[in-house]
């Protein structure tokens, strides 16, 4: 069984380290009160985050013709409602 993506919200724009820094503080506070809220253009999202959540960070490197990218990702994942529980047999 697959499952659909749904992009609920994507932004990807060029910072300044000091505006990336503030986004991330600002945003780990979000994340310590347990509420976050996005906004975009005249959209809002809100989302109530569980404790605990999973915590994935990733550091690639690419290459593609004779030059390299380098990108950090760090995602936080959990399931609305709950962890899902593990397979048992009946």
């Amino acid at each position: 069984m697959s499952g659909r993506k749904n992009v609920m919200m994507k932004s990807e724009e060029k910072r300044s380290l000091a505006e990336v820094a503030h986004f991330l503080r600002d945003l780990a506070g979000k994340i310590e009160s347990n509420t976050l809220t996005l906004k975009q253009g005249g959209e809002e999202v809100s989302v109530s985050l569980p404790d605990p959540v999973t915590l994935e960070v990733e550091l690639q490197e690419k290459r593609k013709k004779g030059s390299k990218k380098r990108q950090l990702e760090i995602e936080i994942e959990w399931y609305p409602g709950g962890e899902r529980g593990s397979i048992e047999l009946g």
